[in-house]
């Protein structure tokens, strides 16, 4: 699984992505978790898939964590997959849709926004 995201110069930026792939890590022992990122951090998607590729997977997936599904998750993104498919022709590259669209977040946004005191 891989956990895609924008990216930032920002080292603090980083922190709720790599505990979201801690928890998975904790949650599941089977799979491995990485995360990358489009711009301004590394690793970029094709090195996080190519370490995780380093073990005998047939399969990953790709998270978006992206709220709105702009340019990047639209255009961007899938032209990264594709990319990777081309490379890997072996490994099935599931892109899971953006985490924004997922009524279920919103839902805990919507939560944490009305218990803010």
């Amino acid at each position: 699984m891989v956990l895609f995201a924008h990216g930032s110069r920002d080292p603090l930026w980083h922190r709720p992505m790599l505990a979201l792939a801690q928890m998975l890590r904790e949650r599941q022992s089977v799979a491995p978790v990485a995360c990358a990122y489009l711009e301004l951090s590394t690793p970029d998607l094709q090195t996080a898939c190519a370490a995780l590729l380093a073990q005998p997977l047939t399969e990953i997936r790709i998270i978006p964590l992206f709220l709105g599904v702009g340019k990047h998750a639209r255009e961007d993104l899938p032209v990264l997959v594709e990319q990777l498919r081309q490379r890997w022709p072996g490994t099935v590259f599931t892109l899971r849709p953006a985490v924004g669209e997922d009524p279920r977040l919103l839902q805990t946004l919507a939560d944490i926004a009305l218990d803010a005191d």
